[in-house]
């Protein structure tokens, strides 16, 4: 009779345990990165009534008699599967598609979460809603440490200039028009650059001959000067590139039919100083910088950790996780290798929860525990009966 009654209770506290848990996920249903959890039961220790015998040549063999002394919660398992994408539009919002968690540093220990809303504090430092410092490498001069390093706190550097670089060639397309007149003068100007950014104009003259085009180019210090012809086809023939001042013009890629002039610059591979104006996020975790001489550099690129078991983190709070002895250390790499998932910007991982199973897990732990509550006062009604026994 006492044990129905221990074993009740048994069923009591377990079922509150799920309606905990149940209560707990229908509560995140909202939080971003969030993972649902379910609860595993398994029956506790069977009392032996009876052991078990063997057959012999005159009787059969007989099973053991055992009866349960209720249930227990076996384990709590957390749900790692992939939530729906919400696009939020704001760059610093990144959201893992697939494996990996983002590693965030907070008073000195080292927490992982798949909740990538993040924002840059006054120091330019890219943090969670709380303040945990988001890690990765951070580029210096344009270049990313060779992965595997050490991490840091990835920092978007304040006042960031993209350097200088000096032109050395120019590259010309379009027509010089054949049915021109001889004496007839063609002049493009083109920008240049100096190693440290200063700028310059190197004027190109073509003067129309019997023969084809005369060419000066200068850029006021040198004048370097030349001749072009086309053949019947319209393309050139010679002088396709003129050299001023350690800057090749090509001019290779011009033509020679007629009537059209669009003879014009089309690239140059110099730039003057920029400041940082923008960045964007690539798949792979990198932040790119893009500055206002029309350089892309990359700024920083976001570490993601992968675990043996992920199902083994412990849950620390604010949407992060610690690793357990029965994790396994974190395994750092980029987005997109090694397993790990790729980064989607402007968006955010919604919770996993799934309310239609989450209302019916409630369902089920409140039926079963009015069913373990009918236990009670069923052995309390026969134990009521036993003691109206003597009166």
């Amino acid at each position: 009779m006492l044990r129905a009654l221990y074993s009740a209770i048994s069923g009591l506290r377990s079922h509150q345990t799920m309606l905990d848990v149940t209560g707990n996920n229908i509560a995140n249903v909202n939080t971003t990165g969030f993972k649902s959890s379910q609860t595993q039961f398994q029956d506790t220790l069977s009392q032996l009534i009876r052991g078990a015998s063997g057959a012999q040549a005159a009787a059969g063999g007989s099973n053991p008699a055992q009866i349960g002394l209720g249930v227990q919660v076996a384990g709590i398992s957390t749900n790692f599967s992939q939530g729906s994408a919400q696009a939020t539009g704001r760059s610093t919002d990144m959201m893992i598609s697939g494996d990996g968690f983002f590693v965030v540093q907070s008073a000195g220990e080292t927490l992982y979460t798949r909740a990538g809303s993040f924002s840059f504090d006054a120091s330019g430092r890219l943090v969670t809603p709380d303040g945990a410092l988001v890690q990765g490498w951070t580029a210096t001069n344009g270049v990313l440490p060779t992965t595997g390093g050490a991490v840091g706190n990835i920092t978007l550097p304040q006042n960031a200039v993209a350097p200088a670089v000096k032109t050395t060639s120019v590259t010309m397309t379009g027509n010089l028009p054949s049915g021109a007149a001889v004496g007839d003068v063609v002049t493009r100007d083109v920008d240049v650059y100096d190693a440290v950014g200063d700028a310059r104009t190197i004027s190109v003259q073509f003067t129309r001959t019997a023969a084809g085009w005369d060419t000066k180019a200068t850029d006021g210090a040198t004048v370097v000067n030349g001749a072009m012809t086309f053949n019947a086809a319209g393309k050139v023939a010679t002088g396709g590139t003129i050299t001023v001042n350690g800057v090749a013009i090509d001019l290779s890629a011009a033509t020679g039919f007629a009537d059209l002039n669009t003879l014009a610059a089309s690239h140059q591979d110099g730039r003057g100083p920029g400041t940082l104006q923008s960045f964007s996020l690539s798949k792979d975790g990198t932040l790119v910088g893009s500055f206002s001489n029309g350089a892309t550099e990359p700024i920083a690129r976001i570490a993601l950790a992968t675990f043996i078991n992920p199902g083994g983190l412990e849950k620390a709070g604010g949407s992060t996780y610690r690793t357990s002895i029965n994790s396994g250390i974190a395994t750092l790499g980029t987005a997109g290798s090694g397993g790990i998932g790729s980064l989607m910007g402007g968006a955010l991982e919604m919770s996993n929860v799934d309310l239609s199973q989450e209302f019916t897990n409630l369902i089920v732990a409140q039926r079963g525990f009015q069913a373990n509550a009918r236990i009670i006062t069923t052995s309390d009604e026969v134990l009521q009966e036993l003691t109206n026994l003597k009166r």
